[in-house]
C-alpha cells in the first residue's frame, strides 16, 4: 500500500525560503499564514556561533488528531497516507488547530476555513512531486512512497538516523528529519527574540481568534512567557541547550484560537446543566410524594427548566458565534463526524434540551408523575451536558494542559456549583422557603470547597510534563495570576464560602445571603474558565 511521507535533511537546508514561496504560489496562501515555513535558530556567541534551520509543515500523521476532532469530516486521511482537507465542509470551529501538536493548521483570512499542507495532492495524483520538493535548490526535501523500497525516501529512512517531531504525542508523524538541531525541533528550548519577524507578515498582525483575543492575549508571547517562568525541563541536557539557543527568525503563531466565547460557553453550559441536576436532587429529596406545592413547583418544576433552557440556548449561541463559518452550523448534523466530541456534545445538548422542555410542560400542566419520571434522565443528561467538554478538550491533543484526568470531575462540580447558585438566586426571588434555601446553601458551599480543592490539586500538584507545568505557572504566577487569585480565588471562592457560613449561622438571612453568594460564585466560575482556556494555549507548538 502506498504511503507518502517527507524527509527533510536539515544538514542541507540553507534557509532560503524557496519551499515557503513555492507553497504560497502553488496554493495561493494569503499573507501572514503558512503551509510550510522555516524557523532560524542561532546558538553560541560570535565568533563561535552557528545558525540552524527547521522546515515545518503538516506531518500527515497516521493517527491524526485533527481528523478525529473535526466535526464535519473536512479533514480526512486518504488511503495513500495524505491528510487532506475539504474547505467546503469546514465550519471554522478551530478545534483542529487545538488538536494538532505541530501548529500546522491556520484559518485562511479570506475563506474563513482551516487550511494546511496537503502534500500537493493535486500534483501527486498526476505523478508530480510537491511544489516545495521541486523548488528546493539543495534537494533538502524528499517526498515519495516510504513503503516502496526502491524510492529515494525509503532508502534514506532505512539508512539515516531520522527523527520526528514530538513522538511522545503518539500521532505517528510522517515528516522525518535528518540532522535536526534539538533547539530547532523542540519549541520549548530556544528563547524567542523576534517573535513576529517574518518576510511575509510584517504588514499584518498575527492571527487571533478575534479582536478581543488580542486584549486577552497581550502577554501571550509563548516562548518569551515560558522562558520567563523557567518551567522545569524533562532532561538536563535540554536545560543546557536553552542557555545559548535563540530563535532569530520565525512566523507568527496561532495565538489563542479559542477566546472568551469558549470560556463563556463553559460557564453557561455549567449553569444550564447544573440547574436541572440540582433541581432533580431537590425533587428527589422533597418532592417525590404527592403534588408539588405552588412555590416548589414554580421554582423546581417551572423555574429550573426555564433557567436551564435559557443558558443552554446561550451556550449554543456562543458555540455558533465562535465559528468562522457560522452559516454552516447545520453541517454538525448533516455532515457529522462521529469521532468528534463536538458532534456528540451537540447531540447531548439537544436531548437535554428536549428533557428540559418535557419537564417544563409536565410541571406547567400539573403532570407531576411525569416530572418524577424525568429525574434520572435529567441527572444523566445534565451530567453529560456538563461533562462532555472534558472529552472534547481531551481531543485537543496539542494542548497538554487540557489532558488532565481531573477535568471531568471539575466540570461536574462546576455544574453542581452553578446550579445551586442559580437556584439559590431564583429561590431568593420566589421566597422558596427555609428547607430549600438550606439545601442550596449546603450544596453550594460543598461544591465551592471541592472545586477549589480540585483546582489546587490541578495547578499545584505534580505535572506530567513541562508543558503542563508552564501553563499552571502562567495561571498562578504569570500573566493570569491577578485573575486567578483575585476574581476566582478571593472574590469567587473565599467570599462566598464566608457568606454561606454566615447564612448557616443566621437562618433568617439565609435566602438573601445565598443569593449574594451565588452571584459572586458565578463570577468566580467564569474567572476560572477564562484562566483555564487561556493558560492551555500559551505553550508554543512550533
Amino acid at each position: 500500500m502506498t504511503k507518502y511521507a517527507f524527509v527533510i535533511d536539515q544538514r542541507k537546508c540553507i534557509g532560503c525560503h524557496a519551499c515557503t514561496v513555492a507553497c504560497k504560489a502553488e496554493h495561493d496562501v494569503p499573507i501572514g499564514v503558512y503551509r510550510t515555513w522555516v524557523k532560524y535558530i542561532e546558538k553560541g556567541e560570535f565568533p563561535n556561533s552557528r545558525r540552524y534551520f527547521l522546515v515545518n509543515r503538516c506531518n500527515h500523521c497516521d493517527d491524526a488528531p485533527c481528523v478525529a476532532i473535526c466535526p464535519t469530516k473536512a479533514l480526512y486521511k486518504r488511503s495513500d497516507g495524505i491528510v487532506d482537507f475539504d474547505a467546503n465542509r469546514c465550519i471554522g470551529c478551530k478545534s483542529c488547530m487545538q488538536a494538532c501538536p505541530y501548529d500546522a493548521l491556520y484559518i485562511d483570512p479570506y475563506s474563513h476555513t482551516a487550511a494546511k499542507c496537503n502534500y500537493c495532492a493535486h500534483r501527486t495524483e498526476v505523478g508530480m512531486e510537491p511544489a516545495c520538493v521541486v523548488v528546493c535548490p539543495v534537494h533538502a526535501i524528499v517526498a515519495g512512497d516510504m513503503h516502496d523500497p526502491h524510492t529515494e525516501i525509503a532508502r534514506i529512512i532505512a539508512r539515516e538516523p531520522v527523527r520526528v517531531r514530538k513522538p511522545e504525542q503518539g500521532t505517528k508523524p510522517n515528516v522525518y528529519y535528518v540532522g535536526a538541531e534539538e533547539a530547532a525541533i523542540n519549541p520549548e528550548v530556544a528563547v524567542e527574540e523576534l517573535p513576529h519577524m517574518t518576510m511575509w507578515s510584517t504588514l499584518l498582525k498575527p492571527h487571533y481568534e478575534d479582536e478581543s483575543a488580542i486584549d486577552m492575549g497581550k502577554s501571550l508571547r509563548p516562548l518569551q512567557t515560558i522562558n520567563s517562568l523557567k518551567p522545569y525541563r524533562p532532561v538536563e541536557a535540554v536545560r543546557r541547550e536553552a542557555a545559548d539557543a535563540h530563535v532569530v527568525y520565525d512566523t507568527p503563531k496561532n495565538t489563542a484560537p479559542w477566546g472568551w466565547k469558549v470560556a463563556a460557553y463553559l460557564a453557561t453550559k455549567a449553569l444550564g446543566a447544573g440547574v436541572m441536576m440540582v433541581a432533580a436532587l431537590a425533587l428527589a429529596l422533597y418532592g417525590l410524594q404527592g403534588t408539588l406545592s405552588g412555590t416548589m413547583n414554580a421554582l423546581l418544576g417551572i423555574g429550573a427548566p426555564v433557567v436551564g433552557g435559557f443558558f443552554i440556548v446561550i451556550t449554543l449561541v456562543l458555540l455558533i458565534a465562535d465559528l468562522k463559518r457560522p452559516e454552516r452550523a447545520l453541517f454538525l448534523v448533516t455532515k457529522a463526524n462521529h469521532t468528534s466530541w463536538l458532534v456528540w456534545g451537540g447531540y447531548i445538548l439537544g436531548v437535554f434540551g428536549l428533557i428540559e422542555a418535557a419537564w417544563f410542560g409536565a410541571a406547567l400542566f400539573g403532570l407531576f408523575d411525569v416530572v418524577r419520571w424525568l429525574l434520572i434522565p435529567a441527572l444523566l443528561f445534565g451530567a453529560g451536558a456538563a461533562g462532555y467538554s472534558a472529552f472534547l478538550f481531551g481531543q485537543a491533543e496539542g494542548r497538554d494542559f487540557w489532558q488532565s484526568p481531573l477535568m471531568l470531575p471539575i466540570l461536574l462540580v462546576q455544574a453542581v456549583m452553578a446550579g445551586a447558585a442559580g437556584l439559590g438566586l431564583l429561590g431568593w426571588a420566589l421566597n422558596a422557603g427555609a428547607s430549600l434555601s438550606n439545601l442550596f446553601t449546603l450544596v453550594l458551599l460543598s461544591a465551592i470547597v471541592l472545586h477549589v480543592l480540585l483546582i489546587f490539586i490541578e495547578v499545584f500538584g505534580s505535572h506530567s510534563n513541562s508543558h503542563v507545568a508552564a501553563a499552571a505557572r502562567y495561571m498562578t504566577r504569570g500573566g493570569l495570576k491577578d485573575t486567578f487569585w483575585g476574581p476566582f480565588f478571593a472574590v469567587g471562592s473565599l467570599v462566598p464560602i464566608v457568606i454561606l457560613c454566615i447564612a448557616l449561622a443566621v437562618p433568617v438571612a439565609e435566602p438573601a445571603l445565598l443569593g449574594m453568594a451565588g452571584i459572586v460564585a458565578l463570577v468566580g466560575l467564569y474567572a476560572y474558565e477564562h484562566c483555564f482556556v487561556v493558560a492551555g494555549q500559551i505553550v508554543p507548538l512550533s
